[in-house]
């Protein structure tokens, strides 16, 4: 809360009667008094004002990425050009909406960089480096993101790959306070961007994969003190923490989670990595909550109980962070589904009745409306084809109706599931158009083999993914067919979802998966970037395009619009980055050959910039050692590299062209050089940290055998398709 010092000796009670008078008429939703700047703050998040500035990342309170300017609309976004551009450090995945009020832009960069700009003009304001550690990278399950910032008055808070909430000045960039909010010992991230919420800084974290127990904290927007913190999976001896989830585990949660069971060593997961949102008419706040660790539910809790927080919709008092409902999408979460999700407010007519709810399309591929007064589920229906692990929702009882075979550690047999792990919608931010009633999600279908016969290899380690599911397995075999398959079971999709009908009301293909967030307007317009390359417009009520522009490189983060001296501007960054370029190998399809360049891009209506011009190429030399290695130590390597390395390097050793290529790397052909990195930790500033603690000296020149195979056999078998790319 706002200080103010006053000397007792200089009031009188004149002074005392309007500093009343004046609290009264300055209350805020904290029941204290704001300055100026808290209160112009508090009001633009309430109400997104008249669609000039671009307050939050989902641009209000409600989350709905929704702008009221009409400056740009159907008839006339034909013509919008680029206004400004700039390049940007670090070509990692830019993930960041950018967040502009009083012609201010503020945006978050790969390794959670900051930078404000002036939002007319392209102008550099300040820019601010947190010197995250290079090696925190290995405890980012997928890439190095950050998806931007919130204001508060006079400051602008961040949080920080290696665990840091830090708030700086508005003005100038410069550090005001800084508070660590994990143990830096345990494998935590924070990708996600803060929340303010009555004078408070709310806060999740990453790092599920891994093995850690999953909360959210809320902080002293002024001093970064913690003010309360919920945890979303139980403590491991089932003992209170003194925090404010307290009470709901010891009643009823912790019953829900086995007495034994790896989730005693991981901490559960469950965290809360990116959807906190806040609702000003109920007065709390809801949490996406993400998966478990480890995701296969036998290994995780003995396969019993549903596993109370995971993959939940938590509703928490404001204030004090009390629990008061939840809902469960996917009780016993075993397929990596989570619930973080962006989430949306809105209200619609439920038989007959005006009802506030919450909108939700999460990674398990159905579309939920939720009464979020009571947490009651309203609807729950596909919003993509060929779901497998769920034919529906039993509307009575809120659960979904299950095929048995999904859960393959029941069943010992592989599962192929529909949606996979990276989801029928993952992080990519959705949007919601009061006037057409419509939700526009980003989607895509990816699908995933599951399977639980893990070997000694498989189980937890103190570093990599720790999932209970055998990666290995799930690498592609030899065999051109099943990799052509591959990039043809991938793709994307723009669902412009009806939550009246339960049904989609229009939709556009996408040849490839992994695109942008969405933005929409009362131009009647949805905007999304796509991963190759393209940014477009289209009719918010019909989905007829209007805009294609060519942007040279992916775009994986959503837009936002704003308008400075009368003029409306949108806004968005390129990049390629996440999790799917990271794993997806050669079924990144053509998006592997998209350049990554990190911009951030500025259009307007008649703007005349130019982008610079794209690389002419980007297809590396390719001349693999030849194959010394024998059939075993190949398999040997080809074992470790689906532990420890699929998830950064790629399927097959197959690179994306923003983390190296294995297969081209310098040091392939020298046995010294690849030992240094991967066993003594040469490059450990640029990510590449040390795996002696899990690989021997002969695991590594095992996985060396591995790479030279990958790219021999790549290069006589998918030398267009599987090229390597520059970075």
């Amino acid at each position: 809360m706002a200080k103010r010092v006053l000397k007792a000796a200089l009031l009188s009670c004149a002074a005392l009667a309007l500093a009343a008078c004046n609290a009264s008429k300055n209350e805020s939703i904290t029941g204290g008094s704001l300055d100026d700047a808290e209160k112009a703050s508090e009001t633009l998040l309430k109400t997104g004002g008249n669609g000039d500035d671009w307050g939050a990342i989902g641009f209000n309170y409600d989350e709905q990425r929704f702008s009221p300017l009409t400056d740009i609309s159907e008839k006339n976004v034909g013509e919008l050009g680029i206004a400004w551009t700039a390049d940007l450090e670090d070509a990692r995945g830019q993930e960041a909406t950018p967040v502009v009020v009083d012609g201010v832009m503020y945006v978050t960069h790969a390794w959670s960089k900051v930078s404000a700009w002036d939002a007319a003009t392209g102008k550099p304001l300040w820019k601010f480096d947190p010197k995250v550690p290079g090696e925190s990278a290995v405890n980012a399950c997928c890439d190095v993101v950050n998806r931007g910032v919130a204001l508060w008055g006079e400051k602008v808070f961040v949080g920080t790959i290696d665990g840091r909430l830090i708030a700086l000045d508005r003005k100038t960039g410069t550090e005001v306070w800084s508070t660590l909010t994990v143990d830096p010992a345990k494998p935590y991230t924070i990708t996600g961007a803060p929340r303010v919420v009555k004078d408070m800084v709310l806060i999740g974290n990453g790092g599920a994969e891994f093995g850690v127990r999953g909360y959210v904290t809320a902080y002293e927007a002024d001093t970064g003190k913690e003010r309360w913190r919920f945890y979303t999976a139980p403590n491991p001896t089932k003992a209170k923490d003194g925090a404010a989830s307290d009470e709901i585990f010891a009643t009823k949660a912790n019953a829900t989670w086995s007495d034994t069971g790896e989730w005693q060593t991981s901490g559960g997961g469950g965290t809360v990595w990116d959807a906190i949102v806040y609702d000003k008419d109920l007065d709390q706040v809801y949490l996406g909550v993400g998966n478990g660790n480890p995701w296969n539910h036998g290994t995780r809790s003995n396969g019993e109980g549903d596993n109370w927080f995971l993959s939940s919709i938590v509703a928490l008092d404001a204030s004090t962070g009390a629990y008061k409902w939840h809902y469960q999408e996917t009780p016993g979460e075993t397929w990596d589904y989570t619930a973080t999700q962006p989430i949306i407010l809105a209200e619609q007519a439920v038989n007959g009745t005006p009802t506030k709810v919450l909108y939700h399309a999460p990674k398990n591929g159905f579309f939920f409306t939720i009464d979020r007064t009571n947490g009651k589920l309203i609807d729950a229906k596909p919003f993509v084809d060929g779901i497998n692990w769920a034919t529906g929702y039993d509307l009575a009882t809120g659960r979904p109706i299950e095929n048995p075979e999904a859960r393959f550690y029941k069943t010992g047999k592989p599962f192929i599931a529909i949606p996979g792990a990276l989801g029928a919608h993952n992080w990519h931010p959705m949007s919601y158009n009061p006037a057409t009633g419509l939700v526009y999600i980003p989607a895509q279908q990816i699908p995933q083999g599951y399977l639980a016969d893990m070997n000694e290899l498989d189980k937890r380690k103190v570093l990599g993914f720790n999932v209970g599911t055998s990666l290995t397995g799930t690498l592609l075999p030899d065999d051109k067919a099943a990799f052509r398959a591959a990039v043809a079971a991938t793709t994307g999709r723009l669902v412009a979802f009806d939550p009246r009908t339960g049904k989609v009301a229009w939709a556009v293909d996408h040849p490839a998966a992994w695109n942008g967030g969405t933005m929409t307007t009362a131009g009647n317009l949805v905007f999304q970037g796509t991963s190759l390359g393209r940014f477009r417009a289209y009719t918010a009520d019909t989905g007829k395009q209007l805009l294609d522009l060519d942007m040279q490189s992916g775009i994986v983060s959503a837009p936002s619009t704003f308008r400075v001296d009368g003029i409306q501007y949108v806004a968005f960054m390129t990049s390629k980055g996440g999790a799917f370029p990271l794993v997806a190998g050669v079924a990144g399809g053509a998006t592997r050959k998209i350049p990554n360049i990190p911009r951030l891009v500025v259009l307007t209506i008649g703007g005349t910039g130019k982008l610079p011009a794209p690389p002419t190429t980007t297809t590396l030399a390719w001349d693999p050692p030849p194959m010394t290695a024998s059939a075993t130590q190949v398999m040997a390597g080809k074992a470790q590299f689906g532990r420890y390395c699929m998830v950064c390097h790629g399927d097959s050793a197959i690179g994306n062209g923003f983390t190296p290529d294995l297969r081209v790397s310098g040091t392939l052909a020298n046995a010294m050089a690849w030992k240094g990195v991967v066993i003594e930790g040469a490059l450990k500033d640029r990510g590449m940290v040390s795996f002696a603690k899990v690989l021997t000296p002969q695991d590594a020149e095992a996985i060396r055998a591995y790479v030279i195979e990958r790219s021999n056999w790549t290069k006589a078998n998918l030398a267009h398709s599987a090229a390597p790319m520059g970075r």
